[in-house]
């Protein structure tokens, strides 16, 4: 059975900084896109970030560029979220999901994703 389990979200103080994981569980990994989604509270989800199936292309919100890393681990069948310089604005729910993708750069559009954590919570306050 296919699962994402999000790790790592908590309390953080504004500037600081947060590495969520996501780990999967149930497919064959190496084929699949992984992207990081988020939403406030009273807001749409929103996408945060994105990595290619092979890794070798990753894309980003205008609003988390410079700020956050995408990266994954084949081995540990994991991707990474690296936030950096955290802004009470980035509080919210993350999830991550995967969907199987038809070329070779993935997408934001979080219709094209098939599957989905559970979410976890980041809350930037001091």
């Amino acid at each position: 059975q296919l699962q994402l389990v999000e790790s790592g979200g908590g309390l953080v103080q504004p500037r600081g900084s947060l590495r969520l994981s996501c780990a999967a569980s149930g497919f064959t990994w190496d084929y699949f896109a992984i992207g990081w989604f988020r939403q406030a509270p009273g807001k749409g989800r929103e996408g945060v970030s994105c990595i290619s199936s092979r890794g070798g292309s990753t894309n980003y919100a205008d609003s988390v560029k410079g700020r956050f890393t995408i990266s994954r681990d084949s081995a540990k069948n994991t991707v990474y979220l690296q936030m950096n310089s955290l802004k009470p604005e980035d509080t919210a729910v993350y999830y991550c999901a995967a969907y199987y993708p038809v070329g070779a750069m993935c997408v934001l559009d979080e219709a094209e994703y098939d599957y989905w954590g559970q979410g976890t919570q980041v809350t930037v306050s001091s």
